[in-house]
């Protein structure tokens, strides 16, 4: 008994000065309800990390107003929170969501307030009914249940997610598994615009020598010139070395957009998961500022060589798990150390 608790003393003494060494303290996470205003703030060490938000006035529930470590907030602001010079075209691009174009012929990615009501029929909601757990600690835990719905609000899919949300002194990590369960036959047909999104802040948009037109909600459409558009410098890379524009389309098992933001380098990662279906994932990320995961646009991305319909039977069940880090510091995120985190999150379950 006396060797094995010197042993635990001894692996607990060389963790804490592995942790004081490379300088990372664990931080405290903190998930708090708001049951009036159907939001859930995750806080980290006191500060803002994110909101969850599920208010009966948005289509599909969503984070929105990720910070860095630092408090940099690397989602867009538009439409909930605009921000000065930032981009308001695509209405449903809320901060971090997860939903799909087709599914039964219902689209579920492009509904937002800006679609006429005569055209309402042709969309699906995702309706956040409970949050079944909120719990605080070294890892923050939220989960919810969902039901995809038609604008009959006969129900699709049982969308049950879980959030863990955890973080360092400069880095934030939020690990999401979703399983999605058929209340009738579904099928997820082949489609561009999936699965797993973000909206980048305006930063880290990358640079383009093209005119930019961008249409609000009220259809005014605003030109920003090439060459005056000072603030995007954000860039992407994939696991397979793809680059900037190049990315588009491509597989991998990772994809990284970095740019300078404040005083530091910020990165944003979407790690896949080798269960995922259609591993590695193919990455619809744009220039513009939507970065996103797609293993189900095969047919667009390979240009119609080949095709990916998800079917699944009433009852049926299917599971995606996706990694998200936020990362600040001198340096971008080196590739290095995404693969040991792609590699440990490959093995988690």
């Amino acid at each position: 008994m006396k060797i094995v608790a010197k042993n635990v003393a001894v692996c607990v003494l060389v963790f804490f000065i592995f942790s004081m060494a490379s300088g990372q303290k664990r931080a405290a996470i903190q998930v708090v309800k708001n049951h009036s205003g159907k939001k859930v703030d995750i806080l980290a060490n006191g500060k803002i990390f994110a909101s969850f938000l599920f208010p009966d006035s948005l289509e599909k529930p969503a984070l929105f107003d990720i910070h860095t470590a630092g408090g940099m907030v690397v989602t867009r602001g538009y439409p909930l929170k605009p921000q000065p010079g930032e981009p308001n075209d695509h209405p449903h691009h809320i901060g971090m969501w997860f939903n799909f174009e087709n599914v039964n012929g219902l689209d579920f990615w492009n509904n937002s307030f800006a679609i006429p009501a005569e055209k309402k029929h042709a969309y699906g909601w995702i309706k956040t009914d409970r949050i079944e757990q909120a719990t605080s600690g070294e890892k923050g835990i939220l989960s919810y249940h969902a039901n995809w719905v038609n604008q009959q609000n006969n129900t699709l899919l049982e969308e049950t997610t879980r959030f863990e949300f955890s973080g360092t002194d400069h880095q934030r990590i939020i690990d999401r598994v979703t399983v999605l369960k058929a209340d009738m036959p579904v099928v997820f047909t082949d489609a561009k615009d999936g699965l797993m999104g973000i909206r980048l802040a305006h930063a880290l948009q990358m640079p383009t020598d093209k005119d930019q037109y961008f249409t609000d909600d009220k259809g005014n459409e605003t030109i920003v010139k090439a060459g005056t558009d000072n603030i995007a410098r954000g860039n992407y890379v994939s696991s397979e070395g793809k680059m900037g524009d190049s990315v588009w389309s491509t597989r991998g098992r990772w994809c990284k957009v970095y740019a300078p933001m404040g005083k530091d380098s910020v990165s944003v990662v979407i790690i896949d998961h080798p269960e995922n279906p259609n591993y590695p994932t193919y990455w619809h990320a744009r220039g513009y500022g939507l970065f996103a995961a797609n293993p189900l646009g095969e047919k667009i991305f390979t240009n119609g060589q080949k095709v990916k319909n998800l079917s699944l039977k009433k009852g049926e069940t299917v599971t995606f798990r996706y990694r998200v880090i936020i990362d600040e510091g001198m340096n971008s995120m080196p590739i290095k150390t995404i693969n040991q985190q792609a590699d440990q999150f490959a093995r988690t379950r």
